[in-house]
């Protein structure tokens, strides 16, 4: 990937949330939902995100879009920080840095028909300022996304989900963007529906050249469309590289567990299930030492005070981990 153009730079990006206190006179605890990710996104790459729930993943793909204000770290893009930008060029960015929601539904304004929908980008834009030309624009980005003419006019609630989806779909196409973060885009949709869905958005990144943060806690989906893959464990990127390396070659214990859940192809294969026993640290308050080393059966007294840091232990492949320092 070192020959391919960063498109996105985030260098130690931290979010914390002030969680209020519960009692007059206590003191607001803090909830750590990201701490010090870095990593590159490559122009035309597809960057898949996983973890549990809570790990931070969606919260990473919000900072990203502006969602969420991080507290701390970088994100650069086209050279700018753009946590520092002021309105019109953060305005500009938006239209370079699109986003798809998991809910197919709560994130359609049910009040507009499709065609609406997907002119509305264009408009509060001023990308194309034609009515016409407006209306013949969200046509085709519908027809692109494999819907139609017949649809143009309908409501969200005369959709099926993975229709609705598409819409969508189509609404962050229409200011042309470069990157689209995809936040569990597919796991409110049925099986059948989903691949229909991922087979739409690879088609989509070889036609527009779009660059995809993709964001899931489905192993398999994940592994159809990622070409690199970082695994997150409680605001933390604890490994990160290409889609296969981690899959036949996993190296942090968290990943080893996480892999070792999927059934197998075969009813006759056996295979050695891991299980992390003990309590999950919670987010809230100081964080010492490895986030997973409660619950690690490879755990060493310098885990508990100690946090790895994400380091290359040969061919692009990243992992946070004490067990790797003499590599």
């Amino acid at each position: 990937m070192s020959d391919k153009k960063v498109i996105l730079k985030v260098r130690n990006l931290t979010k914390e949330f002030k969680i209020r206190a519960q009692k007059f006179g206590e003191q607001p605890q803090i909830l750590h939902a990201l701490t010090d990710v870095s990593v590159d996104i490559y122009e035309g790459e597809t960057l898949g995100i996983i973890g549990e729930s809570g790990c931070g993943k969606s919260t990473f793909g919000k900072c990203l879009v502006q969602l969420h204000k991080a507290t701390a770290g970088s994100v650069e893009y086209d050279g700018r920080n753009i946590f520092e930008l002021k309105k019109e060029d953060l305005k500009n960015l938006k239209r370079d840095i699109q986003m798809v929601f998991q809910d197919p539904f709560s994130s359609l304004d049910p009040r507009m028909t499709a065609g609406k929908l997907v002119e509305e980008p264009m408009i509060v834009h001023k990308v194309v300022t034609d009515k016409a030309e407006r209306s013949r624009k969200a046509l085709e980005l519908l027809q692109t996304v494999g819907l139609d003419v017949q649809h143009v006019h309908r409501y969200p609630h005369e959709f099926s989900g993975g229709q609705r989806q598409r819409i969508n779909v189509a609404r962050a196409l229409a200011l042309n963007p470069k990157l689209i973060v995809c936040d569990e885009p597919v796991s409110a949709l049925d099986v059948s529906i989903q691949a229909q869905v991922l087979n739409l958005f690879n088609q989509l990144q070889k036609e527009y050249n779009l660059t995809y943060v993709f964001i899931s806690h489905d192993l398999s989906v994940i592994k159809h469309i990622s070409d690199r893959i970082a695994i997150m464990y409680l605001g933390r990127i604890v490994e990160l590289c290409d889609a296969n390396s981690i899959y036949e070659n996993p190296l942090h214990p968290y990943t080893q567990a996480l892999l070792s859940a999927i059934p197998p192809e075969s009813p006759f294969e056996k295979r050695e299930r891991i299980v992390l026993s003990g309590e999950i640290p919670s987010p809230i308050g100081e964080q010492k030492g490895c986030p997973l080393a409660k619950r690690c059966p490879k755990c060493m007294e310098r885990c508990k005070t100690d946090a790895p840091q994400l380091k290359d232990v040969g061919d692009g492949h990243h992992v946070a981990c004490f067990l790797f320092d003499d590599k």
